[in-house]
């Protein structure tokens, strides 16, 4: 879950904005993907303070990879105890002793103990395991401990009896166990909460006006521009990773060959619609009889095939001259498979015939029995029209019309290489150009998506990723489009008096018209 938090005007109050949503946030795992120093473990401190005060509250264990900063986060906690009058101890060093295998290892801690009993502690190193703990457990700057994988093993324990975990952290390359931990959190394979700010975000949320506060200066917007600026200059080529929350050498190929030809059946047809720049000068009536028997020829078969009452999913990423128009079809299996059954190219089609053929494919899968659940459309640019009369035939329940931004990309597609690699997206046409164009995507600026540069297909053609996008969407209408199924009678096309209603006025003025002949 990815917070967003509102802007700013005014001073802050002593939590700023993506401040008060972590520590309002009670989920029993929480991670924070952070900018530097924009205060996410002193809000923390915050919250143990006042967690360790309370009668009912627990104990809090604080785990960095180095003294100073468990020094640095004990004292917070005294400061924040002192801030809401808490009755609390003097900051106390001494020696926690922690199982290490079959040995006892002793680490240099420093505990604040409140009136409560309960107690917040630091530790100056990361213990391998925390038998015998229970409470809160905070990990802080995730991605620079030695073996996070095993210290995150050792957290999850003390969750059996009602503990919970905060893990905090800036990134440490694309690679880095937190970063892994952070895209499965995303990709929907670990029910974490998931907070992100950057520095800029901060920012907008009241920063550096609250480092005004402190330091006695006066707030300027040309202040704070001057001093972004500088800090911006300061951290130089690792802005990126130190400042804006992308982990580094995250370019390249974001689809391995070997993932993407394990999820391909040699079965599974590619079927291309293509005419020469003279037929979209044809009489319509000669393009929709051809349409119509490139359709019966081509779709028809496919339909027939599927199983009866088949759950049918349909992706579609549109173009007309440079890139292609591609409409995948999916069945999900009884075992939430979605299973590509053909992916249907047009290229060089005109806009009419597109559509003619995407209402064939629904038509017949509706007329035949097969469920329609969801399809989802590119409607950027030369696409909104066509998703649009879409969505009217047979409603925004099934119809989603997309489009695409960053923030689209970044939620929508770590489920789907999670779904490639745990091989609930299957049967993927095995074809040179369901490779290059899955193949292009490439993480940018931390978000997977399609360069502008253009991909080699089949014979050297050039595409822009067209089948990639489509099965993305095909995957995503799956995830999201799955309570409206559209079956015989239930389209709005069918059901919509109003549609009728003109369907007869024009009926009557035909015949009005053959009355004058």
């Amino acid at each position: 879950m990815h917070m967003k938090h509102a802007t700013i005007k005014n001073t802050p109050s002593i939590f700023l904005p993506y401040q008060q949503a972590w520590v309002a946030d009670t989920s029993a795992v929480k991670i924070f993907v952070k900018s530097r120093r924009i205060g996410g473990s002193w809000a923390e401190a915050g919250e143990s303070a006042l967690e360790a005060s309370r009668q009912n509250g627990q104990d809090t264990w604080y785990i960095g990879y180095a003294k100073d900063m468990a020094i640095e986060f004990i004292r917070d906690v005294a400061d924040w105890a002192k801030y809401y009058q808490l009755a609390a101890g003097e900051i106390e060093e001494s020696e926690e002793v922690f199982i290490e295998g079959d040995e006892k290892k002793s680490i240099l801690a420093y505990t604040i103990k409140f009136a409560s009993g309960w107690r917040v502690t630091a530790l100056s190193s990361a213990p391998r395991n925390l038998r015998g703990k229970q409470g809160r457990v905070i990990i802080d700057e995730a991605a620079f401990h030695d073996n996070l994988g095993e210290l995150l093993k050792a957290a999850f324990a003390l969750l059996i009896w009602g503990g919970c975990v905060r893990i905090i952290s800036t990134h440490n390359g694309v690679t880095n166990p937190f970063n892994q931990l952070v895209e499965d959190v995303k990709a929907g394979r670990l029910p974490y909460s998931l907070h992100q700010t950057t520095f800029d975000e901060a920012l907008e949320q009241g920063l550096y006006k609250r480092i005004c506060l402190k330091l006695g200066r006066e707030w300027t917007a040309e202040g704070e521009a001057k001093w972004a600026n500088e800090i911006r200059e300061i951290y130089a080529d690792n802005l990126d990773e130190e400042l804006n929350c992308i982990p580094k050498n995250s370019g390249g190929k974001w689809l391995s060959r070997a993932l993407i030809e394990s999820r391909m059946t040699p079965d599974v047809p590619i079927l291309l619609y293509k005419r020469g720049n003279d037929f979209n000068l044809q009489t319509e009536a000669l393009r929709i009889a051809d349409c119509n028997q490139w359709c019966v020829e081509n779709i028809q078969p496919i339909i027939d095939n599927l199983p009866n009452n088949a759950k049918c999913f349909v992706g579609g990423d549109y173009g007309r001259n440079g890139d292609l128009t591609v409409f995948p079809l999916a069945i999900r299996t009884t075992g939430l498979v979605l299973e590509c059954q053909a992916i249907f190219e047009l290229e060089n089609i005109p806009f009419s015939q597109q559509e003619q053929v995407l209402n064939y494919i629904c038509d017949g899968l509706i007329d035949t029995g097969r469920m329609l659940l969801g399809m989802a459309l590119d409607a950027g640019g030369i696409g909104a029209s066509n998703s649009e009369k879409a969505q009217q035939r047979y409603g925004a329940s099934v119809v989603e019309c997309v489009k695409f931004s960053n923030a689209w990309y970044a939620l929508n597609m770590p489920p789907f290489k999670a779904a490639l690699e745990d091989g609930t997206v299957d049967n993927l046409p095995r074809h040179e150009n369901v490779l290059s164009d899955l193949s292009a995507f490439e993480v940018i600026d931390g978000v997977p998506k399609l360069p502008k540069k253009k991909n080699k297909g089949k014979d050297n053609q050039d595409r822009h990723g067209d089948i990639g996008t489509a099965l993305v969407l095909m995957h995503y209408a799956n995830r999201t489009l799955n309570d409206g199924a559209l079956t015989i009678g239930s389209r709005p096309s069918d059901t919509d008096n109003s549609v009728q209603q003109g369907i007869g006025l024009l009926d009557r003025f035909k015949n009005m018209i053959r009355g004058y002949d």
